[in-house]
């Protein structure tokens, strides 16, 4: 029951989200990329390497995941990649990976662990972007998968409501993580123009600590100021 899976585990949002689970008693199953500088050393934290623009990636990690015999009471689907330059700049093989990273992998592995939620009455929890309610100059390409990815849970709730399978969506903005290391620009310096990857945790943690019956759909986080620093 007390089992949770978390895309995008190796930092950031991520990894501030599977260790507010880890602080609630879940056994963690955290799916990254690379997690050599991951810093939780919590024994219930599992690292699952994966590749999620490769399919065939996501289905292995899904039957390692399941091979331990825990019933799945929470998905997290965090992890995301962004590109920001004009469109006709992007290349089509950065538009697969952020189009497999952001939307794709999160469609399949809600699509193979729906049936494990379904059973523990569980949560699908979906980490968009403010990106998904405007327009996004320079970004067309990554605010697209978040509005998908928006609408995917907003579509997928109707859809599973009567099951019990409770879907929420957490839009943040500009968010301190590691993001945007190798983009153009990052969030202000003052601590009000930036929201922090604990401040998404705890949007979660809200979630999945309403009364049963009750489900917040949607979150919206974002700093009282904004502004945008150059590099």
């Amino acid at each position: 029951m007390n089992t949770a899976v978390v895309t995008g585990a190796t930092s950031g949002i991520g990894l501030a989200i599977s260790e507010m689970l880890l602080g609630r008693g879940f056994t963690v199953y955290g799916i990254g990329r690379d997690f050599s500088q991951t810093t939780t050393t919590h024994r219930n934290f599992k690292a699952i390497t994966c590749d999620l623009t490769r399919r065939h990636h996501i289905v292995e990690a899904v039957r390692k995941i399941k091979s331990r015999k825990s019933g799945i009471y929470i998905l997290v689907n965090n992890a995301g990649i962004g590109y920001f330059k004009p469109h006709e700049e992007i290349g089509h093989e950065i538009i697969h990976r952020i189009i497999a990273t952001n939307l794709e992998a999160p469609l399949v592995l809600t699509s193979l662990l729906q049936r494990d939620i379904r059973r523990s009455q569980g949560y699908i929890i979906n980490i968009s972007s403010i990106t998904a309610l405007k327009a996004s100059p320079r970004g067309c390409a990554y605010a697209a998968t978040k509005a998908g990815l928006l609408h995917f849970s907003r579509s997928l709730f109707e859809e599973v409501r009567k099951q019990g399978i409770k879907v929420a969506t957490i839009l943040p903005d500009m968010t301190k993580t590691p993001f945007f290391k190798d983009l153009e620009f990052r969030e202000g310096e003052a601590r009000d123009t930036y929201i922090t990857p604990e401040c998404v945790a705890k949007a979660v943690e809200t979630v999945i600590s309403q009364r049963k019956g009750t489900i917040m759909t949607e979150i919206v986080l974002r700093p009282q100021k904004h502004m945008i620093t150059k590099k």
